[in-house]
């Protein structure tokens, strides 16, 4: 797929998830099939450029291109000066969050919370994309405010006027959270509306469901957020599926206990030893859940202290399972919805 001036391997993207999307996720998804990885939203305070969080954020180290940077903000001149600031640190497309419901989000009108003032949003786009002249600039946001009020036709024709590469949908409201069903009515129409590319987003589970995504809305692409966690290797499979029509068979046991491995090494050097293990905890929770007698060991993984204890526990439990089954078995059909939802 050819995307804001890069020629992709697929047209898979994972969506910016806070506390998620950091480098060690984004390169394990890249490595497993995802065209483009983008980065956890990073505040356009400048005041906060310095904290060892922001700067987390923004390490790129060793990631393979491109580069997505998401950034979010209110005010046009700070965010202008944010995507510079990225930009010039390695940037190599940056994407502004009009899609994030959280409310200390939406509280300061950043997020979703700005698709109530459209002059606002022409202001701000306008304004980053002059601030990076040579650097695309793509746009994240919902099908509107409210099931009321759904501007996102608005929004995606203010975005193209702005000079905004790509823009992404996820089928709900700022008010919709993530309750209900996606819906991509909304998607459809304005993918009639505008030549920029357009990438669905909201409720994509599984192989089957991208494919039903992308053949009724017409999308240029498709974006993975939620059911991804623990299962970053859904992009390989969605990539095989739609290129052959066929579903992959379930994962070795032993890919997967690898891959977990791999994942924790990179967190804990990204994060250091302390930190590293308490982050691991969740990612390792989601590999695991609805893996046949995981409960239990999901419950344990939350009170064990320190990284070889961590890692001889994963190690036991994925040595059992591979006993009983040398490919991955979930307990029941409902723990995969429950996996993705």
């Amino acid at each position: 797929m050819q995307f804001a001036g890069f020629t992709l391997r697929n047209n898979l993207f994972v969506a910016p998830m806070a506390g998620v999307t950091d480098r060690p996720f984004r390169q394990l998804c890249k490595k497993l099939g995802a065209g483009v990885a983008v980065s956890e939203m990073v505040t356009s305070n400048s005041l906060l450029y310095g904290s060892e969080k922001t700067r987390r954020r923004a390490d790129h180290t060793g990631e393979v291109d491109p580069i997505s940077v998401q950034i979010a903000g209110a005010d046009p001149a700070m965010m202008a000066e944010a995507a510079k600031y990225n930009a010039d640190n390695g940037a190599q497309i940056i994407d502004i969050n009009m899609g994030c419901p959280a409310k200390k989000v939406c509280n300061v009108m950043a997020g979703s919370a700005l698709m109530q003032d459209e002059p606002l949003v022409a202001r701000i786009l306008e304004a980053v994309v002059k601030a990076v002249p040579d650097t695309p600039v793509t746009l994240k946001f919902r099908t509107g405010w409210n099931r009321a009020n759904k501007n996102a036709p608005t929004i995606a024709r203010i975005a193209e006027a702005s000079g905004i590469r790509a823009i992404a949908i996820h089928g709900r409201t700022r008010a919709d959270q993530y309750m209900g069903e996606a819906e991509y009515d909304t998607i459809a129409h304005v993918k009639t509306l505008v030549s920029i590319p357009v990438i669905a987003n909201g409720d994509i589970t599984s192989p089957q469901k991208a494919k039903h995504v992308l053949d009724y809305t017409g999308a240029d692409g498709v974006m993975i957020g939620r059911a991804a966690q623990g299962r970053p290797w859904i992009f390989r499979e969605i990539e095989h599926y739609l290129a052959t029509g066929e579903l992959m068979p379930p994962p070795l046991v032993s890919e997967i206990h690898q891959v977990c491995r791999e994942h924790l090494a990179d967190l804990y050097g990204f994060y250091g030893d302390e930190r590293g293990v308490k982050i691991a905890r969740k990612h390792i929770s989601w590999y695991t859940k609805g893996l046949v007698g995981s409960a239990a060991f999901r419950r344990a993984m939350n009170q064990i202290p320190d990284i070889p204890a961590q890692l001889a526990a994963v190690d036991d439990f994925f040595g059992q399972l591979a006993e009983a089954d040398a490919r991955l078995s979930y307990e029941a059909d409902e723990n995969l919805q429950e996996l993705a939802a």
